[in-house]
């Protein structure tokens, strides 16, 4: 029963006109109501019923990136979750085919006391005791095949994954990729226009590193925004040779990291593979550029690294992109 609604005309000192548009305004009222009483359909009430995209969009967007690891965050917000940890042990303490896009740069193993040139001075090649050269061939790419493996167990069958590396770990990783069942989609190369001189002078000025993009080795369609990246490369197919400077000093206002990726880089990885609300995992994240972009472009991030200054780093970088509440 719709309770009445209509005003009382003595209230209105006697008015008939001021009555009269009261007593519309009832009705519409009345209206209102009843519409409700009577479970009208959405059509009626003139609300468009949610497509099955906007459905999936919106239980994706639900995704908060803490539920995804059975680990405590270092720092946690809506959309992004750090982990100061084991690689190998976070990545096993996440749940299976939950994550749509990997970017790894994982340890080169390149530090092996030799010189190279920063900032215009001779230094020592030591990245960090992560980065050491005193492995065999063997336990090197042992060590690439196990976290390959942890990472194809939590990638959406969908998913991909991209790895940075240079000559010193770029094959090992290509192998331990196929072998733990990926497909090998581009190799793409990073051609920096500064890189650091040859001291030695005893082979061609190293130039370049790769990335190697992959799929799962399975019948699954990935995601490959073609359109944006044709668009983005002035209207002609973009190319697998990405050509920029080192990572700028703007990027490296809140602290460095010896292995940090200018943002460009990482632009164009989120944009070739991902879409709105995707999540994004970093299992060897550094500084967080990954994550920066990530969340730059509407993305979820998940970081993980096990030292503290470096976890400290990602976390600032990341507030500076979304707020300090």
């Amino acid at each position: 029963m719709v309770r009445s609604l209509e005003p009382i005309m003595d209230l209105d000192g006697g008015d008939p006109d001021l009555y009269q548009e009261k007593l519309m305004l009832a009705e519409q009222a009345r209206d209102a109501v009843e519409a409700l009483d009577q479970k009208k359909s959405l059509a009626d009430l003139k609300i468009e019923p949610e497509t099955p995209e906007q459905r999936a969009l919106r239980i994706k967007d639900a995704i908060k990136p803490y539920t995804l690891v059975k680990a405590e965050p270092y720092f946690t917000r809506k959309d992004v979750a750090l982990y100061k940890g084991d690689s190998f042990e976070l990545l096993k303490n996440m749940k299976p085919h939950c994550v749509d896009v990997i970017f790894a740069d994982p340890p080169y193993f390149l530090s092996n006391g030799g010189i190279t040139c920063q900032s215009g001075q001779m230094v020592r090649v030591d990245k960090g005791d992560w980065d050491q050269d005193g492995e065999s061939i063997a336990k090197k790419h042992s060590f690439n095949r196990k976290w390959i493996k942890l990472c194809y167990r939590v990638l959406k069958d969908q998913g991909t994954i991209w790895i940075s590396g240079t000559y010193h770990n770029i094959y090992s990783i290509g192998m331990a990729l196929e072998q733990e069942g990926f497909k090998i989609l581009n190799n793409i190369t990073w051609q920096k226009n500064n890189p650091p001189p040859n001291l030695a002078c005893k082979c061609f000025t190293h130039s370049t590193e790769t990335i190697l993009w992959a799929k799962k080795d399975n019948n699954e369609r990935h995601y490959f925004n073609y359109a944006l990246m044709k668009k983005l490369n002035g209207d002609k197919q973009m190319k697998d040779v990405w050509r920029g400077s080192l990572t700028p000093p703007a990027e490296k206002k809140f602290g460095k990291h010896p292995t940090q990726k200018p943002k460009y880089i990482l632009e164009n990885i989120i944009d070739a593979s991902t879409q709105e609300s995707d999540v994004v995992l970093d299992p060897f994240c550094g500084s967080s550029t990954t994550g920066v972009v990530a969340l730059e472009k509407c993305r979820k991030y998940i970081g993980f690294d096990n030292e503290i200054k470096f976890i400290e780093l990602s976390k600032n970088r990341i507030q500076d992109v979304i707020g300090y509440d």
